[in-house]
Parts: C-alpha cells; structure tokens; sequence
C-alpha cells in the first residue's frame, strides 16, 4: 500500500516554492473566480470608501478583501494534514482480468476539511481517469473509495500520484496536493490449465528411476555410509550403526530434477498483427502455460527467447525451480517477465541455437513464428541439444493478416514434416487453437498421428481409390477382376468344390484353405480356384492347424481289469 505522509511539505505541491512563504504565495494561485472577485471588490470598496470618507463602506470593502485571504491561509495549512493512501488487490493479474485499487484519505488535523475532490493518475490502457468528490471529512475521519481497472494487453502500468483537491466552505480557493507514492500494476500473459500428460523429458526426474546426485544441502535421503573424522554427530543415523556394528553416518542427496527449456520465438518478422488476439500473444500464453504447468510438476524451467537471453533463476542453474523452492513464487517470476516480452529486431534463431547448445540437454518446448527453410533446418539441429523436443509451430497462412501474404513453398505441412523427421514433435497452431488440447496430442503420439490421417484423408481421399480399367473393370491386373466377380471361381458366392479327400475347398475369402497337406489355394502357385492371389486379393484370415485326430472310445462297459 503506497501512502502520501502527513506533515508540512510532504509529497510535491501546484506551483509551491521551497519555503513556507513561497508555499503561502503560490496557494494565493489557487484562488476561484468567487475568491478574486471578493478580493477585487474589497480593494476597490476599500479605495472609494478612503476617497468618499465613508466608513462603512471602509468595512464592507475590509470583510471582501480579508475573506478569500483567510480561506487561503486556513486551506494552506489544512492541506498537509490530510494523509491519502492506495491499495492493489492484487498486485499482479491476467490479461482480461480485473484488479481493484482502494484509496483512502485521512483528515489528521484539528479542523473538518470542505469538499474534497480525489483523483487517481491512471493509464488509459486500464480505463478512464477516476474521480471522487467527497463531502466535509470531521477532524480524525476518513474516507475510503476504491475502483476497478482492467486491460487486455499485457505489461505494467503505473498508478499515481494520488491528487487531492481542497475547497474550503466558502468557494473562494481551491488548492491541490499531490502525493508522490506510486504503485505498479502488472498484467501477466493468460495461463491456461494443462491436462498431465507423459513426456520424454521427465525420465530424468520423475518416477522411481530418478537420478540422484550428492549435495551439500536439500532433502536428505537415509543413505548412511562410515563414520569419518570431522563428521557432524548430529549426522549419526542410529539404526545404522546398531545394524553394521560400527558408527555410520547419513549422507546429504537430492533428488536430480529434471532440467526443462521453454523457447519463446519473438521475432518481428515472423508474426503478423497486434492486440490481444494476435498469434504472438498466443505465443506468450502457451509459453506462460506450459513454464507454469512444468514447474507445479517439479520441474527447473529456463526461458529462452530467439535472441539467447534466458532469465536466471533462483537456483543459480539458469532456470527457476518448483521443488526446492515456492512453485507460486517460481511461476510469479517467470510471469513478470513475460508480461514485458515484445518482439525482437532479429530475423534468426542463431542465438538462441548457440545457447542451447551448452545447455545441458532435458526437455525442451519450443514456440515458433513463421519458419522459412533457413530457420526450419536451424530449429532441426536444435532437435539435437536435447532429450525431447516438443514444437508448435504458427501457420501463418491460417492467421488473418493484410502486409504479408502467405509464402508460397513454405506451408505448414513441409515445416512440420521436416521439423518431424528431425526428430521433434512438431503441431501446427491455428486461429482458435486450444493450448490444452494441443498439450494433451504432444502427450499422445497415436491421438496425434490419428488426427493427422484423418486430416489427410479428407484432403486427398478421392486421389487415393484405384483406377477404373476398362468396360467397367475394376483396374485389378491379370484378370484378377474375373474371379473376383460374384459367382466366380474363388470368387464371392463361388460353388465350393471338393478335394481329394472330401473336405470343402471354397472358404469365405475366395479360395481353397487346405490345411492339412499344405494345399493352399489362393496363395501364389494355388489352384484353379484361387482368388485373393496378388497384393489386391482380400486379406485372408491366418491359418489355424489341424487338431490331432482321437480314436473313438471302445464300445461296451469299461474294463476294470488290472484295478484290483
């Protein structure tokens, strides 16, 4: 809470010199129209009355001449005993979210103040300029007001200084004191809650093959290991010592947390448009989203910008923690500073490839702009510098934009597949796109791939049926069109005939199944009544041999010879 302390000369002053007379004097400005009106008649009431000897006209013009002048005086030394304050709630909040600013004024002096007027210094990002008109404040009162600001475009704003305008009962001056306590608003990138999904990278530091490393402080594991000289005794673990006979001490480890890179792309050239809608903006809330979903899972996030500036963390490692320290706190930092994020000058990813290139691998979640062959082929060896790779990749032809058309050559499809074949798992962004369910397919390579047929089917599925041949062929080679025809040989309906041992030959997917000499008909080199020989045959069902053959039991009573 910012607050403007009582006293004279506190917080700046309209127009005030440095000294009680220069203050005095410049308060002598805030005179009304009311006030220099009565000072005018009062001197001029004062003169005619010396010019005419009228001495009641002497104290008319002396009561118009002393009133404005007396307001002034009392309104100068009431002004720096009233005490103004400000409060945030909260302090930090999303874009399109609302924060509530409490101001609050406070009368410390022996005289009731007149009317008040209060008014906060805003920008007009946040909204229209607040104004408060407050009546007589009696002598150790206050007054509280509060209003509401919101924007939709991330960064921080400043609120203040605090202005207070005093009016004394009569009208005649008007004086106004500023309070020079600030306070920042920050508007941090939208969050959108991620489903838990399973990735490459949290091998390293989940789960029960963790690995672990030596520390001198963390969490203790009960490793005890031989007493050494110098060894704290507070360190003797008991159990130990009473189990292998001789003192044992326990060894400080700490759990190995996996190491994760959050690469946000924020070059200029590679997005179109501006406002909360714009596919950068999207960019910086997937970015928030999944550095704050990795985090709550443990893990130590380092965010990395095309120009190979990384914001240090708290662990001194590059990267913030979740585990060792307040994941609420990690997340907060990491939030500030995207909320001042803007686009960069570079048209390369040369910097940020050479930062990770002494990174020290882990995951790494990578939000690109729109990539030409250069960029896509120096984001593949990117690929190489860590363990998983996740990518997701604008398609800028699908975002509405007027000043760059779409690159012809360069569509999403190509940058996703080379991005894939270099070994990333690479989705495109679309208008609309919801980050959570593009989360959940990087977590599901069959979801992903699914979508992927789909999508490529409905696009090219008339290209893909086989060619008709001629008069109505079906376009099967080798007159595989004639026993394929109903009512042919090893066609559908086709007659079942007989082998030489009686058994049926005809099966339902065209063709003889003889399985007990190894006959097979419809297989190359079958019989006559072969059909499904041949890459377009039907699929045929796999072959299941026979069951052995059991002589019938003997008729007749069963013997009970040889049972005693």
């Amino acid at each position: 809470m910012a607050s403007g302390e009582a006293g004279r000369g506190a917080g700046p002053r309209t127009g005030g010199g440095d000294g009680a007379g220069g203050g005095l004097w410049s308060s002598l400005g805030g005179l009304t129209t009311r006030g220099r009106s009565f000072l005018a008649a009062g001197i001029a009431a004062t003169g005619c009355s010396y010019v005419l000897g009228q001495s009641d006209l002497l104290r008319v013009g002396l009561l118009l001449t002393v009133l404005p002048l007396v307001c002034v005086v009392v309104l100068h030394g009431t002004r720096h005993r009233v005490t103004g304050s400000r409060g945030l709630s909260p302090s930090r909040v999303p874009a399109g979210s609302e924060a509530r600013v409490h101001l609050r004024v406070d009368n410390v002096s022996r005289l009731p103040t007149g009317l008040l007027m209060l008014q906060d210094r805003v920008p007009y990002v946040l909204g229209p300029r607040p104004r408060f008109v407050l009546d007589r404040v009696e002598p150790g009162g206050r007054r509280e007001v509060s209003y509401r600001v919101r924007s939709e475009l991330r960064g921080r704003y400043p609120l203040g200084p605090l202005q207070l305008r005093l009016t004394d009962p009569f009208g005649m001056c008007e004086l106004t004191r500023g309070f020079s306590a600030f306070d920042t608003l920050t508007v941090v990138p939208r969050v959108v809650p991620l489903p838990p999904v399973r990735l490459g990278g949290e091998a390293t530091g989940y789960g029960d093959g963790r690995q672990r490393s030596l520390a001198l402080a963390g969490a203790d594991d009960i490793i005890p290991r031989g007493y050494r000289h110098g060894d704290d005794l507070r360190r003797v673990h008991w159990r130990s010592t009473a189990r292998y006979g001789e003192l044992m001490v326990r060894r400080e480890e700490q759990p190995q947390r996996a190491h994760c890179t959050v690469l946000l792309d924020t070059r200029g050239v590679a997005y179109d448009g501006m406002g909360p809608d714009s596919p950068f903006e999207w960019a910086v809330s997937g970015a928030a989203s999944a550095a704050a979903h990795l985090l709550e899972r443990g893990f130590s996030v380092r965010l990395l910008t095309d120009a190979g500036s990384s914001v240090p963390g708290p662990d001194g490692m590059g990267g913030h923690s979740g585990s060792s320290h307040d994941p609420a706190e990690a997340v907060g930092l990491l939030l500030d500073t995207l909320a001042v994020v803007d686009h960069s000058d570079g048209e390369s990813l040369s910097p940020a490839h050479e930062a990770l290139r002494g990174g020290g691998g882990g995951l790494l979640v990578a939000f690109f702009g729109d990539l030409d062959e250069q960029q896509t082929a120096l984001a593949g060896q990117m690929r190489r510098r860590s363990g998983t790779a996740v990518a997701f990749v604008l398609d800028r032809s699908a975002w509405p934009h007027d000043d760059h058309p779409p690159r012809p050559g360069h569509g999403a499809e190509q940058r996703l597949r080379a991005l894939r074949e270099a070994g990333w798992t690479a989705l495109a962004v679309t208008p609309g796109a919801s980050m959570a369910e593009l989360w959940r397919m990087a977590g599901a390579p069959g979801d992903r791939d699914a979508a992927q047929e789909r999508t490529s089917h409905a696009a090219g599925g008339a290209a893909n049926r086989p060619p008709e041949g001629p008069a109505g062929a079906t376009g099967l080679p080798g007159g595989e069109a004639a026993r394929h025809a109903p009512g042919a040989a090893g066609g559908p309906g086709a007659a079942a005939a007989g082998s030489s041992d009686g058994r049926p030959q005809g099966g339902p997917y065209g063709g003889v199944t003889d399985v007990d000499d190894g006959r097979a008909a419809g297989r190359p080199g079958g019989g006559a009544g072969s059909g499904g020989s041949g890459p377009f045959g039907p699929p045929r069902p796999p072959t299941v041999p026979p069951m052995p053959s059991v002589p019938p039991w003997p008729s007749g009573p069963p013997s009970t010879k040889g049972f005693g």
